[in-house]
């Protein structure tokens, strides 16, 4: 192996785009970011410009290299990680999305709930609701004058993030040369989106005609970990292969090395992801989780995973700070909330587009109960840390009732995992330990540790999960009164935050 060689990954989030370069020792050598607007053209619809994405990836790409004066030569590999449900249409001629991509956050195809519930969980894992990519792909050809003709024509595609970057990096709407670009997705966005049956890994027609996506515009579905192509000859990374592609939280299970049964994480990002792996076998819940793909090698069978997505985590602290002004930063509110022993009678319950897992209550609304004039910024801080923590403790509830595998341990990361008031509170409320790892961005890492096994860099799960180490551990000190007391006050809280919305 030549000195100075890198893996290169990009981390396509909700809020912004990076790319990072890790050398063989497992350390992030340079990192280059770019946040992307937030378009809410109106309530409960979220979306992003494609083109900006896109435009954030090559900029950030190129300062990373820069940074430390790396040339295509010393990059060996190329992963991918992105938000998974996001979905994207485009004009395969031009390259020019026909619409805003549509973000996992947004709410407008909540109507499809009122399909039946069993029918979709037996074949795709998932829960019938508006989360998913597949009908926001629907809802985009529905509403985009001449989208149905246009795709029936063979001039669309459609995907997810990852689906978007992994065209536009092999070539785009010119291709490369003699060959098209590369239009696939790996299996763990595919099974986000109600189009792909979690046991064969393939769309299935019958789902595909139901939500009203032709698979003519849909990726071809691909393991994880295995060929993608390479990087356009004309570019920063030219002719790099890709040889990883996750969705983020996937891409965080990989990057805390959780490879074996009963192995857990939680990522404290904009919203809160927990998942559990299962082993080769999917475990359909009957508790408000989702089944999902967790990674699969080129050659190997799938592994699984029992996920819980809470919608708000790290975007309550940004509407404290940014909506209602009580801290300057978000750094701040570790500090503000510590400042009292505990909420003083105070719940927040940040249902602003709904609850996710496990209650799935698109008809709940944020609510703030328990004030009275004792309550002061302090209370209302430490509140905001404990409704994050006590989502966590649903889903972790959830997930032992589904699994029979009762949590002892919770790796963490994710920029709120830095808080480490909220990491002690979550021993507390869970009663297990806490464990954060000395990279808290582990989704990134997750990208460049697949990709740099699938190129050879490194030998496999067992060189990557050797270079993870953690940073810090809390365990619960809480007596189970103290606890009980507190959920059962969240639980008063939560039933006054349904029925809101129509």
């Amino acid at each position: 192996m030549q000195l100075n060689q890198y893996v290169a990954a990009i981390d396509q989030g909700t809020t912004s785009t990076r790319c990072i370069l890790v050398d063989h020792a497992g350390r992030v050598v340079s990192s280059a970011q770019f946040e992307h607007s937030q378009i809410m053209p109106q309530q409960g619809w979220v979306e992003h410009d494609a083109l900006e994405i896109w435009g954030n990836t090559r900029h950030a790409v190129s300062e990373a290299l820069v940074d430390i004066d790396a040339s295509p030569e010393d990059i060996v590999a190329l992963g991918i990680t992105n938000q998974r449900e996001t979905a994207v249409v485009w004009d395969k001629a031009t390259g020019l999305p026909i619409y805003h991509a549509i973000v996992w956050q947004d709410t407008r195809t909540a109507d499809i709930s009122g399909e039946d519930p069993a029918r979709w969980l037996k074949r795709t894992g998932l829960l019938v609701n508006s989360y998913s990519a597949g009908p926001k792909i629907a809802w985009i050809l529905d509403h985009v004058e001449g989208a149905r003709e246009r795709a029936a024509a063979g001039e669309l595609l459609a995907g997810t993030m990852d689906t978007w970057l992994l065209w536009n990096l092999t070539g785009g709407a010119l291709g490369d040369g003699d060959s098209p670009a590369v239009h696939a997705t790996d299996v763990t966005n595919a099974s986000r989106t109600l189009l792909m049956d979690l046991r064969t890994r393939q769309w299935d027609p019958q789902l595909c005609e139901s939500l009203g996506v032709p698979m003519s515009i849909l990726p071809t579905i691909r393991p994880s970990v295995g060929n993608f192509g390479r990087v356009r000859q004309r570019g920063t990374l030219a002719q790099i292969p890709l040889t990883g592609v996750l969705g983020d939280q996937q891409a965080a299970m990989f990057g805390q090395g959780c490879f074996d049964v009963g192995d857990a994480k939680n990522t404290y990002g904009t919203g809160l992801f927990l998942l559990l792996n299962t082993g080769t076998e999917p475990k359909y819940s009957r508790h408000g989780l989702l089944s999902t793909v967790l990674y699969e090698f080129e050659g190997q069978a799938p592994v699984y995973a029992l996920e819980g997505s809470v919608a708000v985590g790290g975007s309550l602290v940004q509407w404290l700070r940014d909506q209602l002004g009580i801290i300057p930063n978000a750094a701040a509110i570790e500090r503000l909330a510590g400042e009292v022993d505990d909420n003083g009678g105070v719940y927040i319950v940040p249902a602003f587009s709904g609850l996710f897992a496990p209650r799935w209550r698109p008809d709940a609304r944020g609510v703030i109960v328990g004030l009275t004039r004792f309550a002061d910024r302090r209370h209302i801080a430490r509140a905001v840390l404990e409704a994050t923590a006590l989502q966590i403790r649903e889903v972790v509830q959830a997930m032992a009732a589904d699994s029979g595998i009762e949590l002892t341990r919770l790796w963490v990361d994710g920029g709120m995992s830095a808080n480490d008031l909220l990491m002690q509170l979550q021993a507390d409320i869970l009663g297990a330990e806490v464990v954060r790892p000395k990279i808290i961005e582990t989704t990134a890492m997750g990208a460049a540790f697949a990709a740099g096994i699938g190129a050879g860099f490194w030998s496999g799960i067992d060189e990557v999960r050797a270079l993870q180490s953690a940073d810090r551990s809390w365990s619960p000190t809480w007596t189970p009164e103290q606890r009980d007391k507190l959920v059962e006050g969240w639980d008063r809280a939560v039933e006054r935050s349904l029925d809101w919305a129509s």
